[in-house]
């Protein structure tokens, strides 16, 4: 490979830091602020897509900012590994940029701006660690990360949310020492932390307990942002963040840069020949199919949509990191395509979820039968990506997963094999529900879900949690379990039925009977110790009109919505029919929608370009640029050409 100095990944970085700047000093004007947001991620996007030939010819652009400690350079250079997180980081911004003026505007969100602006330093930051040269670069900018991205976690700044951003800081900070213990051994051993293809040449020949020990270091360090079991819990407890937050933590920045981190141990620290040599691979592919499997079967009891998803997003984290302990070429591959693969179907999946609580208010998946009427486009989309998310033909999900089966069948590991068709399976298990229920299911006749907290098969519910019995025999079960003795048993004065009540005295009751003779109300829903099954995803009710913190967030006098909607207030008056009730189908049901009708088009149009990705890169894998970024990156680690 050759290098010539540039400024372009410099460039790259500081762009979106420069975007907080014009992001911050616009805050009174919402357009003109979003306008610089779309602005600044066309602009990066634009600069990091210049990239993309040279890195895959050999040639790797760098920019050299001078000495950082003695001995090592702070340099950030766009080679092929880098350039597949940074490529990804840059596209997907651009695409959540329009899905987040959508909602943040749909939800009349409070402090827009600092949102906005935190969202481009996570993007920046993400940049950083994409194009850091060297172990001690890329510490800098994976703390950098965990700093921009709080706000976004604690968002909502409700006791939850804040309680959810100390876990995450805990956790990541944490694992950020354990990087930088890792970093300073490998330094002391070998003089240098320079990443290398194919390793650091004298970690091969350092003592093996060293060597071992700063290998679970970084591994462990980078594996708390990859959400590995036992070290996973912050990321479904970060559920209480917004809908594009979500997204941005499990498809774009910080998930990733935990896998991302774990692939430059692999491939350009150690090497695929020292790490199999020293006996660390498999351990951590182990690591991975627990992770895998166990994070699958808590996927299938959660009933809040978010939550499931994050609990999706730690077992498919888990088939990067698979595919790296594994390190046989088609493994390495199928791990790494995994990266923008996951990435665009789960994107899709929250711009789904979010969409679906914008519209509806709907989060909990027992209250979404029959919805695919009123979000045709939506659910058509989530199905899609969720068939892709299983690992069947025509999705990205698909190509990588046969990439991993090949490199398990290839490195002579049956029990991966198993793992990866069992987690397949699992996968199924916990998106099909949702699908079904929405286009196959009406309200009044519905499954519960989850399925795993009920009686084989589930139990009988409409959608509100009430359970239909026949009139007959629910006065029978009511009149057979009350006890005969109540009335004495009791504290209430006995009432004498001759005597009439006046009216004054009456006692009315604070809960309005259910629609329907003889239903009996119960609660469908199973709740957990986590901040977002006490505060459900996202803001319902109350906590959706926040304070006007930065004087300009609630302004909608200019707003995209204008185009669409001359009075704000009519956005949820014609295109918010749903808005009156908190979650689930109004009264009346459902109203059938058509495809487009459903929401405005600045969420509309990232899930169509989020799924339309996910399949481009299933359809025609070789002629999408990640998979040829991948297979320069397998071949300059491994030596095997493609």
């Amino acid at each position: 490979m050759s290098e010539i100095d540039s400024l372009r990944p410099l460039a790259a970085v500081l762009l979106p830091a420069l975007g907080i700047l014009t992001i911050v000093a616009s805050h009174r004007r919402p357009n003109v602020r979003e306008g610089f947001t779309i602005l600044t991620a066309l602009a990066t996007f634009g600069i990091v897509a210049s990239l993309v030939p040279a890195a895959l010819s050999g040639t790797i652009h760098v920019s050299r900012l001078g000495t950082f400690v003695p001995g090592i350079e702070l340099t950030l250079r766009a080679d092929p590994l880098g350039m597949i997180f940074a490529l990804l980081a840059s596209t997907l911004w651009l695409v959540t940029s329009f899905y987040s003026i959508g909602y943040m505007r749909g939800l009349d969100e409070h402090s827009q701006t600092r949102y906005f602006a935190a969202f481009a330093g996570s993007v920046g930051a993400a940049l950083g660690v994409a194009f850091a040269s060297n172990l001690v670069a890329l510490y800098v900018f994976y703390e950098l990360l965990t700093v921009a991205t709080y706000p976004l976690v604690a968002h909502d700044e409700s006791d939850e949310a804040r309680a959810a951003g100390r876990k995450y800081l805990t956790y990541t900070f944490g694992g950020g020492v354990a990087v930088l213990a890792g970093t300073v051994l490998v330094f002391s051993t070998t003089g240098t932390v320079a990443f290398t293809p194919g390793g650091i040449a004298d970690l091969a020949t350092a003592d093996p307990l060293v060597a071992r020990a700063a290998f679970a270091l970084l591994a462990g360090g980078f594996g708390v942002k990859a959400a590995l079991i036992p070290v996973h819990s912050w990321l479904p407890d970060a559920m209480v963040a917004p809908t594009p937050v979500s997204g941005l933590l499990h498809a774009v920045a910080v998930v990733k840069s935990g896998v991302f981190g774990i692939a430059r141990v692999v491939l350009d620290v150690f090497g695929p020949e020292t790490v199999q040599q020293l006996g660390v691979g498999l351990p951590l592919a182990a690591v991975a199919a627990i992770t895998i499997v166990v994070s699958s079967v808590i996927a299938l009891r959660q009933d809040n949509l978010k939550r499931r998803l994050a609990y999706s997003t730690i077992s498919q984290l888990s088939y990067i990191v698979l595919g790296l302990g594994l390190l046989s070429p088609a493994a390495l591959i199928g791990g790494l395509l995994h990266i923008p693969a996951h990435a665009f179907m789960k994107l899709t999946l929250f711009f789904c979820a979010g969409a679906i609580h914008v519209e509806t208010h709907t989060d909990d998946i027992s209250e979404m039968a029959g919805i695919g009427k009123r979000m045709p486009l939506t659910m058509a989309a989530f199905g899609v990506a969720s068939l892709g998310m299983a690992g069947l033909p025509l999705v990205a999900g698909f190509v990588s997963k046969w990439y991993l089966l090949i490199g398990a069948i290839d490195g002579g590991n049956a029990i991966f094999v198993g793992v990866l068709l069992v987690s397949g399976l699992l996968n199924i298990g916990y998106f099909w529900p949702v699908v079904y229920q929405a286009f196959f299911q009406t309200p009044e006749d519905s499954d519960a879900k989850p399925l795993i907290e009920f009686p084989i098969g589930g139990t009988r519910l409409a959608a509100d949690g009430g359970e239909r019995v026949d009139e007959a025999e629910g006065d029978a079960d009511a009149s057979d379990s009350e006890p005969k003795d109540a009335a004495a048993d009791s504290d209430e004065p006995e009432i004498d039925p001759d005597v009439p009540i006046d009216a004054a005295d009456r006692i009315e009751p604070d809960i309005e009977p259910s629609e329907g003779e003889g239903r009996v109300e119960i609660d469908a829903r199973v709740e957990g110790d986590y901040a977002v099954d006490r505060n459900p995803s996202d803001h319902l009710g109350a906590d959706t009109t926040g304070a006007d913190d930065d004087g300009g967030d609630r302004d909608h006098a200019e707003t995209a919505h204008d185009a669409e909607h001359d009075d704000p207030d009519s956005h949820d008056a014609d295109d918010h029919g749903d808005h009156d009730h908190h979650g689930g189908p109004p009264p009346s049901g459902w109203e059938r929608r058509g495809f487009g009708e459903e929401s405005t088009w600045f969420m509309l149009g990232p899930i169509t370009a989020a799924v339309v990705g996910a399949i481009a890169l299933g359809i025609a894998p070789r002629g999408m640029v990640f998979l040829a970024l991948v297979q320069r990156v397998v071949a300059d680690a491994t030596g095997v050409v493609f």
